[in-house]
């Protein structure tokens, strides 16, 4: 009796195994706001472990890959089985639209609890923080967010605008909500001469050029720009850093989500965070290393975000950072 208990097990064993190996098969459709270069290497490192998968992408800013996604959601005919785009905010109004697919199985038993959506309908690839830049020939040499409201920094500083920016929204979202001086951190800002306006590439050049000497910026484009000579430095600041997380999930109208599900998989493994590592990111898992030129972990401390209390927020927070710079 015992034998055949565990030839039984042994054999349901099997049967599970080769459900798996068979269901990553088949086309998926890919949005994502991933550079080109990016985009490609995370497809061919998924395909060398399911080379039975073909997918193919579309890849733009994550406002044009939404207003693309909202015009077929409209017709009736969305495309994509997959979205791998900036931030966790885009993520949850999809969410609370109905428009995920729920990936209940997925293991993020190794990830810090707040990276993920707790219903697991998105999940957070990597950690794009929000920190300090500034030029190497800066009398001040920032470490908290405070210095940039001293008056050294005085007519200094630019940053991207929260209106232009998914980025900077959730960044002016977080340090509202953490710093105490709330909204009137922004309001300092905007006394000691802060500009609000463009990207971050922009920031980073009026900074490399010496046009301006302080920014808020996400930390790959300085720290990239450092390693070949430019001359700024990247901070930290002491109080914590936004981030965003770029996240992945399935649509509900996936064609293909066993596929789709084997793809998340994969971005949470470590052999995916591994892949975020050597494309120069943050992985969001906690136990992969960081890249060159980044301190270690415990030297960036995340400030915390709600997702789906930020969304709630989204319209006043364009307002009063419109009340204030505009």
């Amino acid at each position: 009796m015992r034998v055949n208990i565990v030839f039984a097990a042994f054999a349901g064993a099997l049967l599970m195994f080769g459900q798996a190996a068979t269901a990553a098969e088949g086309k998926l459709v890919l949005y994502t706001s991933q550079p080109n270069t990016d985009a490609q290497q995370t497809i061919d490192a998924f395909r060398q472990a399911h080379p039975k998968v073909e997918i193919s992408f579309v890849r733009d800013g994550t406002p044009r890959i939404m207003a693309k996604l909202r015009a077929e959601f409209e017709a009736g005919s969305p495309q994509p089985d997959l979205l791998l785009i900036a931030d966790s905010m885009t993520m949850e109004g999809l969410k609370t639209e109905g428009r995920l697919l729920a990936h209940e199985q997925a293991d993020v038993s190794a990830y810090p609890a707040g990276l993920h959506d707790p219903q697991k309908t998105w999940f957070a690839t990597k950690l794009i923080t929000t920190g300090i830049v500034y030029n190497a020939r800066a009398p001040l040499k920032p470490t908290s967010w405070s210095d940039l409201t001293k008056p050294e920094a005085k007519n200094q500083l630019v940053m991207p605008s929260p209106l232009n920016s998914g980025a900077a929204l959730i960044h002016a979202i977080t340090l509202t909500g953490t710093l105490p001086a709330g909204w009137g951190y922004y309001e300092a800002l905007q006394r000691n001469g802060a500009v609000a306006a463009g990207g971050n590439g922009d920031v980073l050049r009026q900074v490399a050029t010496g046009e301006k000497l302080y920014g808020m910026i996400v930390d790959f484009m300085p720290i990239r720009e450092k390693a070949k000579g430019a001359p700024v430095e990247f901070v930290f600041p002491s109080e914590g850093v936004s981030a965003v997380s770029e996240p992945v999930a399935i649509l509900k109208s996936a064609r293909n989500p066993q596929a789709a599900k084997a793809f998340v998989d994969f971005l949470l493994s470590r052999d995916g965070q591994a892949l975020a590592l050597r494309q120069g990111y943050v992985a969001a898992h906690p136990d992969v290393a960081l890249p060159a030129g980044y301190p270690g972990r415990s030297a960036i401390s995340l400030m915390p975000f709600d997702a789906a209390k930020a969304l709630a927020g989204e319209t006043a927070a364009r307002k009063r950072f419109t009340a204030i710079f505009e």
